[in-house]
């Protein structure tokens, strides 16, 4: 069955909801689609409080390992991080707190070229089944290519069944953005959902374009029930009116 994986995506030190393609380095063209009043820590609490386990903490740039912080020490054991993680931080975050660490970016190295060396760091400081890889991925012609710092760079890897099987010995599951819906509330990436759910292999979460609860019954169904998911921008806890989060909540317990 596909559950909700809840999430706290964090720039520039507090809770928002952003579109994805509009993340740039110079903050240009920046769209956002929820700013919260409440802290990190405060929908940590409520994720805890309503048995929410294995949802992601994403650092959207400098400026919010603070309220990471505050988030962690608010539900310790229940939620993952990710967002400027290395080999050399990565064991302060899940000693602060954090199930697994979430990475991209450290994985390639400025032209995208994959660095097999930075994943075995990571797999040898916190173990396989603290690390969670986030292939989060732009189309590109018929398929998809992983996309890292914050999404505006094509790396060579792609995403297919070949690079799940090739990757998955060396971590405990795969975090999955649509970049291109991703925020936007228009509907999922059918063709990526219905490809990965194909493979059958280690727990994967996919994220990108859910906008009402069709979406949820939709991605189960291309899936076989393999992925699970995470929504943003369209649930009421962030502004949204597609999606009620005690909805999400009653379907991940049920």
């Amino acid at each position: 069955m596909t559950h909700f994986r809840p999430c706290i995506d964090l720039h520039n030190g507090c809770v928002k909801q952003i579109v994805g393609s509009s993340l740039t380095d110079d903050g240009a063209g920046l769209h956002t689609n929820f700013v919260s009043t409440h802290g990190a820590e405060w929908f940590a609490a409520r994720y805890r409080e309503d048995g929410l386990r294995g949802g992601h903490i994403i650092k959207l740039g400098p400026g919010n390992d603070e309220a990471a912080l505050a988030a962690l020490a608010a539900y310790p054991g229940g939620m993952q991080i990710g967002g400027g993680i290395t080999p050399e931080n990565a064991e302060r975050w899940i000693a602060a707190g954090a199930s697994h660490v979430i990475v991209t970016s450290v994985l390639f190295d400025a032209q995208g070229r994959f660095k097999r060396e930075a994943l075995a760091a990571l797999v040898e400081r916190v173990g396989r089944e603290h690390l969670v890889l986030d292939l989060s991925c732009r189309r590109c012609g018929s398929g998809w290519v992983v996309a890292m710092n914050r999404w505006q760079t094509l790396t060579e890897l792609d995403v297919t069944p070949a690079t799940l099987d090739a990757l998955a010995s060396s971590c405990a599951e795969f975090l999955i953005h649509a970049a291109d819906v991703e925020g936007k509330c228009r509907g999922i990436d059918r063709e990526l959902v219905a490809m990965l759910g194909s493979w059958r292999g280690c727990p994967m979460t996919y994220a990108g374009g859910i906008a009402q609860p069709e979406d949820f019954e939709l991605i189960e169904q291309l899936s076989g029930g393999t992925l699970d998911a995470t929504v943003g921008s369209a649930l009421d806890l962030f502004g949204g009116s597609g999606l009620r989060y005690a909805d999400l909540v009653r379907r991940r317990l049920s």
